[in-house]
């Protein structure tokens, strides 16, 4: 009860663990449901030189052996399989074209008896069922029982398949995925605790550029392909949330320095907030990134509060310090009661628990530790960049005497 992500899944892999007949992989579920079949990344090793299945799973083991030496990646483990003991069955078709017996007949055969074949539906219980026939479990136990099978000939005799078809043993790929045309081996993982997810694709690339040969490549999927193709868009929507504050604040102001006095607050309350996430281990995730253009409106609102008041006091004629000094007073009790508010109203998600309590906790404590860092700076520094700010736009605009 109370646990966490990471700890239920290594309870599980180690109670799995003890199972001899089977290996047991334990996924992330997706950020994004249906967005791929597991959170973390997900990489596909490509066989473009058609150097054969076997060197394919040597390389994806390479990859996850390697992985156990990087300190940013964790849970690496690949389903592909290209050594699984398999039968194959080899049809005599001389033998079958003198029996009169149909290859058709023979693969319709193989695949009711030891796959399923479709009959038709019927109605129960108001519901509709379908009808698939198949042999019961202990007659295709055995390769012997393949040969005991019998096949209707166009005569209407019953031929076994042992007369006209040979089984052998042998190992083969238990599924061949192919991805963008490619033999591929898909290899899935996750970020260790304190690394982001960025830093754990580039950890990634790097072993496959320094590992792999011409003949081989990769390629991301599901989230992964969404996270390279995105990019380092989240740097271009900060940069957009600050030109639009900065563009909306000059207008009302009609200054283009008074509005670099309130932005300038924007970097010392994101120190709060980088703070905060260090303290709990928190990563920078998307989650994160919400918090952060938050904290840019709410950063900025605490400083638009003694801006706007010292620009009044400034226009009615009163000095640089003393509007400054007069504003941050006035307003100490409405920046206060703004923060106590967004402090008290994120809290709930900083202690959040349960199922996604991740990214709740994720963004409480981004806008909690900003909007803390915000009250403090905003009233210490915000009446000196005003001061500073305002004194270098009087001195630029004053008129030149001829």
């Amino acid at each position: 009860e109370n646990e966490t992500q990471a700890a239920i899944l290594k309870h599980l892999n180690q109670r799995f663990s003890a199972i001899q007949e089977a290996i047991v992989f334990t996924f992330v579920p997706p950020a994004i449901p249906g967005l791929g079949v597991s959170g973390g990344f997900q990489m596909q090793i490509q066989d473009k030189g058609n150097v054969g299945l076997d060197e394919l799973q040597h390389m994806a083991n390479e990859m996850i052996a390697d992985s156990q030496t990087q300190s940013g990646l964790a849970r690496l483990n690949s389903t592909f399989r290209a050594g699984v003991p398999q039968l194959f069955a080899e049809v005599d078709r001389t033998k079958a074209k003198t029996l009169d017996i149909p290859l058709n007949e023979v693969f319709s055969t193989l695949q009711a008896y030891l796959g399923s074949a479709y009959v038709n539906d019927f109605n129960k219980f108001g519901r509709t069922w379908q009808v698939k026939v198949q042999a019961d479990s202990e007659f295709r136990l055995k390769p012997d029982d393949i040969r005991q099978l019998e096949v209707r000939n166009r005569k209407g005799e019953m031929i076994p398949l042992g007369t006209l078809i040979s089984v052998d043993e042998t190992l083969g790929p238990q599924t061949i995925l192919r991805y963008n045309l490619y033999p591929a081996a898909s290899i899935t993982g996750s970020a260790a605790p304190g690394f982001s997810s960025g830093e754990a694709l580039n950890l990634m690339e790097q072993m496959a550029k320094s590992k792999f040969p011409a003949s081989m490549g990769f390629e991301w999927t599901g989230m992964s392909y969404q996270e390279k193709k995105v990019g380092n868009e989240a740097i271009v929507i900060f940069a957009l949330a600050i030109v639009l504050v900065f563009l909306v604040l000059a207008a009302q102001y009609e200054s283009w320095s008074l509005p670099i006095a309130v932005l300038l607050v924007v970097p010392l309350a994101l120190l709060g907030t980088v703070a905060a996430l260090m303290m709990r281990e928190f990563d920078n995730n998307v989650y994160t990134q919400i918090g952060i253009v938050l904290i840019i409106g709410l950063a900025s609102k605490n400083a638009i509060l003694i801006v706007e008041l010292a620009a009044e006091q400034r226009a009615k004629g009163v000095g640089i310090f003393e509007s400054a000094v007069e504003a941050s007073r006035l307003r100490f009790r409405a920046i206060l009661m703004t923060a106590f508010s967004s402090v008290l109203g994120f809290l709930p998600l900083v202690v959040a628990s349960g199922a996604g309590a991740a990214s709740r906790q994720a963004i409480g404590t981004a806008v909690v530790g900003g909007m803390i860092a915000a009250v403090c700076m905003s009233l210490i520094f915000t009446p000196v960049f005003y001061a500073v700010m305002q004194r270098f736009s009087e001195r630029f605009s004053q008129p030149k005497v001829a």
